[in-house]
């Protein structure tokens, strides 16, 4: 689950780390009095989206200016004119795509006298098993280029659970960035409580870009992105309180109550299977014969009539979709109960796109009977190869 940087910042300064202030608004008339709080004399207005690359993205809009998603201000009236141009809009980043996101929601922060930017960011690296901090001089950019361009300029390094963070990890960094005496004693202080952070609300990704060193000679978290392991939300109903559905893909949303596996995708052949392993095969051999996936669905290994029959509708809801691949390998899922749940399924919401259906394992022979006598226009398929083969074929004959 993600939260926008206004959100991760008050997470963050629960644990003392150094940020900036700033006010929420989520509407215009919200922003002088926002202004007023802060005080002046510079702003930055900032959209609140689920998406980087704000600075430099553009508003559909006319109406919303050309000045991108991030703003600065140097009077309360500026600050009440970006609130106007920019609530409400549609901004468009490298990382929404065309489509872009609505900006709902601004935060109105302290401007800042910026010495230096850094980068600065932890994840779980899955190779090791352990919290990994990627850490560059290169602030404010794509890590990704800096990585591909200059990958000398970026330290990574892995902390040890049973030792947890140490006073070296802060030299280490203080070292990459060049900072030393005061500077470098604040680096590592700001290490150790974002680690601490990171474990105690069981973060998968954060990210802080840039981390900054005033002119007044402080380091502080100019942004943060915060990204959380959704299997363990359960623990923290704080976190799920952030939570803002209005940025998430509404079939997502919808597969999350049914306990649905579901990722969206951007291709034309939806795709329902049990078990996630075999739903990558799926993906990989729609790719293989020249289409693409319109989505990751794992039912799980114990879905009812009701669980598949939910599925079914959600993959039927993207309007992208040009045909559909059900892929059932029966273990603890028995493919009798697939079958009646894509039997109901169809008969609720109609069937306008081609379906084949490839079923294997326990009940095998059942759910294909219940498939064959149901009256559907139902393409049966051997094995998981001619499945792939005929759905690619039914999408492009049309």
């Amino acid at each position: 689950m993600n939260i926008h940087e206004y959100q991760a910042k008050a997470v963050l300064k629960e644990f003392g780390v150094p940020v900036s202030r700033g006010v929420p608004i989520f509407k215009p008339e919200e922003a002088a009095g926002a202004a007023a709080e802060l005080g002046g004399p510079l702003w930055v207005v900032k959209s609140q989206i689920h998406a980087g690359g704000r600075g430099k993205g553009r508003f559909k809009e006319k109406e919303a200016g050309e000045k991108g998603g991030v703003r600065l201000a140097k009077s309360v009236a500026e600050v009440e004119q970006f609130a106007r141009e920019m609530l409400g809009r549609t901004l468009v980043t490298v990382q929404t795509g065309e489509t872009g996101k609505q900006v709902n929601r601004l935060y109105v922060e302290d401007g800042s006298d910026i010495e230096k930017e850094f980068y600065l960011s932890a994840l779980v690296d899955r190779e090791t098993g352990r919290v990994a901090f990627v850490v560059s001089t290169e602030g404010g950019m794509d890590i990704e280029k800096v990585a591909h361009d200059t990958p000398e300029k970026i330290l990574t390094f892995a902390v040890d659970p049973a030792t947890g963070y140490m006073p070296h990890h802060g030299r280490a960094v203080a070292k990459a960035l060049g900072l030393t005496g005061d500077l470098a004693r604040q680096a590592g202080d700001i290490v150790s409580k974002l680690y601490t952070a990171f474990l105690a609300k069981d973060m998968s990704m954060l990210e802080i870009n840039p981390l900054i060193v005033t002119k007044d000679g402080h380091l502080r978290c100019l942004d943060a992105k915060i990204s959380f392991d959704s299997n363990a939300l359960y623990r923290h109903k704080d976190i799920m309180a952030l939570r803002d559905i209005t940025e998430e893909d509404e079939k997502e949303i919808e597969a999350s109550k049914h306990d649905l596996a579901y990722i969206a995708l951007d291709g034309t052949i939806g795709c329902m299977v049990n078990g996630a392993g075999l739903a990558m095969a799926t993906l990989d051999i729609i790719k293989l014969y020249g289409e693409s996936p319109a989505n990751f669905l794992d039912v799980g290994g114990g879905a009812t009539e009701e669980k598949v029959t939910a599925a079914f509708k959600i993959i039927t809801a993207d309007p992208n979709v040009k045909g559909i691949l059900v892929n059932i390998f029966g273990g603890i899922m028995k493919c009798d109960v697939i079958a009646r749940g894509v039997v109901a399924a169809v008969k609720a919401v109609g069937l306008q796109v081609p379906l084949v259906v490839r079923l294997e394992g326990t009940n095998v022979e059942e759910g294909k009977e219940i498939i064959r006598s149901s009256g559907l226009n139902v393409l049966p398929a051997d094995d998981l190869d001619d499945a792939a083969q005929k759905i690619v074929a039914a999408v492009r004959k049309g």
